[in-house]
C-alpha cells in the first residue's frame, strides 16, 4: 500500500459555514456563475481553507453550501461576501419555477414520509401538515452538522470533507466543460465516475458485482410503492449498454491494476488517482480504529478496523454523493448501478 502524499485538510482553521441556496432549478448556472467566482475569490485571497456543496430537497430543492474560512479572523468576511455573492446572483438570475403544486410538490412530501418518522416531521410541517417550503429564491446560513455515523466519525469526516472537495472541483469542471444538460452525457458520466470509483474500492469482479446489485437493491427498498425505482425495464436497456460499460471497465480495471490511474482518458485519469487515494486513505483509518460508524439498525456505534468492509460501508455515500453534486436522481443511479453489475457479470463470463 502506498504511503498518501496529498495534504488533507485538518480541523485547524475556522469553523464550518453552511449556507442552503433555495433555488428551484437546475443548480448549474448557480455553481457555475456564483459558487465557482465566489471560491475561487475567496481562496484567491487566502481567506478559504475547503469547501464543497450538496443538493438537497427538504423544504424545497435547494444547494448546500459549506465553506470552511482559512481561520477564525477570515470568518465573518466569508459569510459577508457568500451572502452578497448570492444575492447579486438571485437577482440577476432568478429561478422561475415555483413548487408549490403538481409532481414535484407530492415527489418531495413523499420523499419527506420516507425519510423522516413521524417524530421528526414537526419542525419542517406547514399548516397543513406538509413539507414546508422554504421561499424561492432565498438563502439563509445554516448549521452545518456533519453526518459523523455514516462516514466513520470524527476521522471519517475529516477524510469525507477532503474528498467533497475533490469531487465537487470535479463537477464543477464537467458543469463547464461537458454537455450534461443532454441526458445521455450526464449518465454517461455518472456510470465512467461511479465504475472508477467502485473499481478503486473493491479489486475482484464478482465482489464488485455483487456491490452493484445490492446498491441497486437498497435504492429499490427504500422506496417501496412510489414508482421512483423500477425494475423489470431496467433489463433491456442494461443489455444494450453491457457490452460498451464491459469494455470501459476493462480498460478501468487494467489501469488500476497496473498502478498507473493515470493513463485513463481526460478527467477520469484524475478522479481515478484520486478514488485510489482516497481508499488508501480509509484502509489506513480502519487499521489504526480511527474509524467509527452508527450500527446498521442505528442503535449503538461500531468501530470498524477491517478495511475491506470499511470501504464497502464508504463507498456507498461516497459513490452517491458525487451523483448527488452530478443532479443525477435517485432513479438513475439505481438504474445505472444495476446496468454496471449486469454489464460485469457479462464481462466475468466472457473473459
Amino acid at each position: 500500500m502506498t504511503t498518501p502524499t496529498t495534504p488533507m485538510t485538518t480541523t485547524a482553521g475556522g469553523a464550518w459555514q453552511a449556507t442552503h441556496i433555495h433555488y428551484a432549478a437546475n443548480p448549474r448556472p448557480l455553481l457555475l456563475h456564483c459558487v465557482r467566482p465566489l471560491v475561487a475569490a475567496l481562496e484567491a485571497d487566502g481567506l478559504l481553507a475547503n469547501w464543497f456543496f450538496i443538493n438537497y430537497w427538504l423544504e424545497g430543492p435547494h444547494v448546500r453550501l459549506r465553506l470552511k474560512p482559512a481561520d477564525a479572523a477570515a470568518e465573518p468576511e466569508v459569510r459577508r461576501r457568500t451572502a452578497a455573492a448570492v444575492d447579486a446572483f438571485l437577482a440577476e438570475r432568478p429561478a422561475l419555477y415555483e413548487v408549490d403544486a403538481g409532481f414535484l410538490k407530492d415527489f418531495y412530501n413523499q420523499l419527506f414520509e420516507i425519510e423522516f418518522p413521524e417524530d421528526e416531521r414537526g419542525a419542517y410541517l406547514n399548516p397543513e401538515g406538509q413539507m414546508n417550503l422554504r421561499p424561492n429564491n432565498s438563502h439563509a446560513p445554516m448549521p452545518y452538522e456533519p453526518e459523523y455515523g455514516k462516514y466513520g466519525g470524527p476521522a471519517g469526516i475529516e477524510l469525507a470533507e477532503w474528498h467533497f472537495r475533490h469531487s465537487s472541483d470535479l463537477v464543477i469542471d464537467a458543469f463547464r466543460t461537458k454537455n450534461l444538460h443532454l441526458r445521455t452525457v450526464l449518465l454517461g458520466t455518472s456510470a465512467q465516475l461511479m465504475t472508477v470509483m467502485s473499481a478503486a474500492f473493491i479489486p475482484g469482479e464478482p465482489e464488485l458485482a455483487a456491490y452493484l446489485d445490492d446498491y441497486y437493491t437498497f435504492w429499490h427498498r427504500a422506496f417501496p410503492g412510489t414508482g421512483f425505482i423500477g425494475s423489470t425495464e431496467y433489463e433491456r436497456k442494461a443489455d444494450e449498454v453491457g457490452p460498451e460499460l464491459a469494455r470501459w471497465y476493462t480498460r478501468i480495471r487494467a489501469a488500476l491494476d497496473a498502478g498507473e490511474p493515470e493513463r485513463l482518458p481526460g478527467f477520469l485519469a484524475g478522479w481515478a488517482t484520486h478514488c485510489v487515494e482516497l481508499r488508501e486513505r480509509a484502509h489506513a483509518l480502519a487499521l489504526s480504529g480511527d474509524l467509527v460508524f452508527r450500527s446498521w439498525e442505528g442503535d449503538r456505534e461500531e468501530r470498524v478496523t477491517d478495511p475491506d468492509e470499511a470501504l464497502v460501508r464508504l463507498l456507498s455515500p461516497y459513490m452517491h454523493m458525487t451523483n448527488n453534486r452530478l443532479h443525477v436522481t435517485i432513479q438513475d443511479e439505481a438504474y445505472l448501478s444495476h446496468v454496471l453489475g449486469r454489464a460485469l457479470r457479462g464481462w466475468v463470463m466472457t473473459s
